[in-house]
């Protein structure tokens, strides 16, 4: 009994306060009321398309709407082929066919929400990427009308990180509140990724354990992650993200 009463302690201290501190934040924000009256429009993040000739990749996110926008981003993926002067965007929704090219701007806010760059590659290196990726999209399994499941997935998030899987040299994780990223695509409940030097165990996407290098050691429960990662000195909160003690000394 007592181990239950400990466990039961961690998991409200851990996952349940920041995620209630988080959606009051939330609350108390502006943010739209509705899809139509959110702010799509480009947050002007990236260069213009035609400002250079090299191929990019990049790995985008926000946060999402509604309530749900306290513990949880959507995600989506930028390129540009060398020389082209537009980019081109595919993301992942929930309504008609799941996969969309170019329905929003590369940058656009999402649900009013500014984006952010997760992950870039320009030049020969992007170049490279750029056919396995599109590969990757039209290889995903999860592409057709009702496929889409919000929690705990397949949705935008597992979209974008099976896709970042099938890219080996192009070391880019999703940020902690993408959920939905750790949903097992293939049905496996355990697997060991050598090329990022990952072990992943998940059921079935309602909680799970990812052990690594790049990730440390992070436990997932209900979508909600929480995790130390000592090669970074960094801690990973719940619904906030993940916050490096070596990134707040760049800054210093």
């Amino acid at each position: 009994m007592k181990i239950i009463r400990t466990l039961l302690f961690v998991f409200l201290a851990l996952f349940v306060l920041p995620s209630a501190v988080s959606a009051g934040l939330w609350w108390l924000g502006d943010n739209p009321r509705s899809w139509g009256e959110a702010d799509w429009s480009s947050a002007r993040v990236l260069p213009e398309a035609g400002e250079s000739r090299d191929a990019a990749v990049y790995v985008m996110s926000a946060r999402t709407g509604g309530l749900k926008g306290a513990v949880s981003v959507h995600s989506w993926l930028v390129l540009k082929d060398e020389g082209a002067d537009r980019y081109e965007r595919w993301d992942v929704v929930g309504w008609g066919m799941p996969v969309r090219q170019n329905n929003w701007d590369p940058d656009g806010r999402w649900y009013s929400n500014q984006p952010q760059i997760v992950g870039e590659a320009h030049g020969e290196l992007a170049a490279d990427l750029i056919p396995r990726l599109r590969q990757a999209i039209t290889d995903y399994r999860f592409s057709n009308r009702g496929d889409y499941r919000i929690f705990p997935g397949p949705n935008s998030n597992t979209f974008v990180a099976t896709v970042l899987r099938d890219l080996p040299g192009f070391a880019v994780t999703l940020p902690a509140p993408a959920v939905g990223r750790d949903y097992p695509v293939d049905g496996e409940l355990a697997s060991l990724d050598r090329a990022r030097g990952e072990f992943r165990a998940s059921l079935f996407g309602y909680a799970g354990i990812v052990l690594g290098r790049a990730s440390g050691l992070e436990i997932n429960v209900l979508g909600l992650v929480a995790g130390i990662n000592p090669f970074d000195l960094s801690v990973t909160i719940p619904a906030f993200g993940t916050y490096s003690l070596l990134n707040a000394a760049n800054f210093a």
